[in-house]
């Protein structure tokens, strides 16, 4: 989810469902890929709704779901996501699910290098983002089984990996705006240029700078450049002035929370993505959603469609370029796939 979902955070109306419930998980001797180890890695969190068990004690109405790079959990509470899907009678009603928007490693409230460490945070990878995941939901949450694994960019790709490491965890799997394949190509090159402009800054002084590097403004307008499609960035800014009008603007409503380190880690950590060599072992029904005008997973390329076959029980769906679709963005507009989503819903029953 980055960018148009995950930059900032929008409130739905707090009267639509449960209030959100915040709280810390502190994950003890947690170990990174790396070898690198932190005594305390704190995982922030939200919860909306009630947890509910069947009389074996096994947790029934968990839904995890996952958000994207530079993003948080709290992203998800805005209108065109909570609002669509939480209220009552909705599709994820969260007085019948109980929801859990967790802060990855490196993001949001959980532990991060700005909080101190700055360059010397463990390198993580998405495979600890999605192991700290997996610790908060059976440590802390005291989660045995989960409905639905679900999430946006990152999130997706989490998404695959949950689903291809702990197979027999969850109902169903809803990855959106992500492919199940290693980051390369363009993908690999807008995520290197983000990286590139800061590290090779003399401002960023190894991550121990006093004041952000002029490398992040090049990293906060490459994030605005990826969000949306062509078509709408046209009509926002149909002149060579608005176009610089509307990127400065974005650019500086998104340096008031950004840090540099915390984007340079963001970006590394999708290094060690690659579910492709346990996309056979995925056993959970699984529909993947992309758009057909998402800058970071274009159609074009053909990955989602030759891979999903591999995956026993997956569907791909791609969504049309219409007026109500936001390129990579569309990930957080729920009106847009929910449908797919009720129909995973309704073809996976709770598993034995």
């Amino acid at each position: 989810m980055f960018l148009a979902g995950g930059l900032a955070a929008v409130g739905a109306r707090a009267a639509e469902y449960p209030t959100p419930h915040q709280a810390d998980a502190v994950l003890a001797d947690f170990q990174f890929q790396t070898g690198e180890k932190l005594p305390e890695l704190r995982l922030h969190y939200r919860t909306i709704g009630t947890l509910r068990r069947d009389a074996a004690g096994r947790v029934t109405n968990a839904v995890l779901i996952l958000h994207g790079t530079t993003g948080q959990g709290g992203n998800f509470l805005r209108e065109e996501f909570a609002g669509a899907l939480f209220g009552s009678g909705q599709l994820l009603d969260a007085t019948r699910y109980f929801i859990i928007l967790p802060d990855g490693i490196g993001h949001g409230k959980s532990s991060k290098p700005s909080d101190g460490l700055h360059a010397h945070f463990p390198q993580y990878g998405y495979r600890d983002m999605v192991s700290a995941q997996y610790r908060l939901v059976t440590e802390a949450l005291q989660i045995n089984h989960l409905r639905l694994v679900m999430g946006t960019s990152m999130g997706g790709m989490h998404t695959w990996l949950w689903g291809g490491t702990h197979p027999e965890f969850m109902d169903a799997l809803f990855p959106l705006a992500s492919l199940p394949t290693q980051i390369s190509g363009r993908n690999r090159v807008w995520r290197r240029t983000i990286m590139d402009a800061i590290r090779l800054d003399p401002d960023w002084r190894d991550g121990e700078y006093h004041t952000q590097p002029g490398g992040l403004k090049v990293a906060a307008e490459m994030l605005f450049f990826m969000a949306s499609n062509p078509v709408l960035r046209q009509k926002e800014a149909p002149t060579r002035a608005d176009a610089d009008r509307v990127l400065d603007a974005a650019a500086a409503n998104s340096l008031k929370t950004l840090d540099a380190n915390d984007v340079l880690y963001a970006l590394s950590a999708s290094r060690d993505y690659d579910p492709g060599p346990n996309l056979e072992k995925i056993s959970a029904p699984l529909v993947a959603v992309n758009s057909a005008d998402d800058l970071i997973n274009p159609p074009e390329l053909g990955i989602l469609e030759r891979e999903i076959h591999r995956v026993p029980h997956g569907r791909a769906v791609l969504l049309p370029l219409t007026d109500q679709t936001r390129g990579h963005g569309s990930h957080t507009i729920a009106a847009l796939w929910q449908k797919e989503l009720a129909q995973l819903l309704a073809d996976a029953p709770l598993r034995p």
